[in-house]
């Protein structure tokens, strides 16, 4: 994936550090289902949120990508988090827009697909100390899509 892409700001208006924690968010977010991300780019007190939780401090920040992978791999046959957009939106706000879709481990061979963005919030050292998740449904109707499909709107 590169950078053309994917940002949506002028990168050379960026500062520096803006910009390398934005280059190594396009690296990591779309593998975070197969791999570790690199926690380098956060504060240790990270605060993170989405509909379903809330978290802080670096070391569960970690434990909820070990999950998210551990997760995909159990129950997904496939799993992808697709990023569409990066959105810098000074003095300290990142915004990137994504899509998570993948394919359940059942014999209904259901399929997810949701989207959503995330906030990231800086310090003043260039640090991401706050992620925000906002999904565009709420978490049972993600659940919902799990289930087997009636016969009256399942494909032939």
């Amino acid at each position: 994936m590169n950078s053309e892409s994917v940002l949506s700001t002028n990168s050379d208006a960026l500062p520096p550090q803006i910009k390398e924690v934005m280059e190594i968010l396009q690296q990591d977010l779309p593998t975070l289902f197969q791999q570790d991300i690199n926690y380098n780019i956060y504060t240790p007190d990270i605060l993170f949120e989405d509909p379903i939780s809330q978290f802080k401090g670096k070391l569960n920040y970690r434990i909820i990508f070990w999950t998210l992978r551990f997760h995909g791999q159990l129950f997904f046959t496939e799993l992808f988090f697709d990023v569409h957009q990066m959105h810098f939106l000074p003095p300290e706000t990142l915004r990137v827009d994504w899509t998570v879709r993948g394919k359940l481990r059942v014999p209904w061979k259901a399929e997810i697909n949701f989207n959503g963005y995330s906030t990231y919030t800086f310090n003043d050292q260039a640090l991401i100390d706050r992620h925000v998740d906002t999904w565009d449904r709420s978490p049972l109707k993600i659940l919902k899509q799990f289930l087997p499909r009636s016969p009256s709107t399942q494909v032939k």
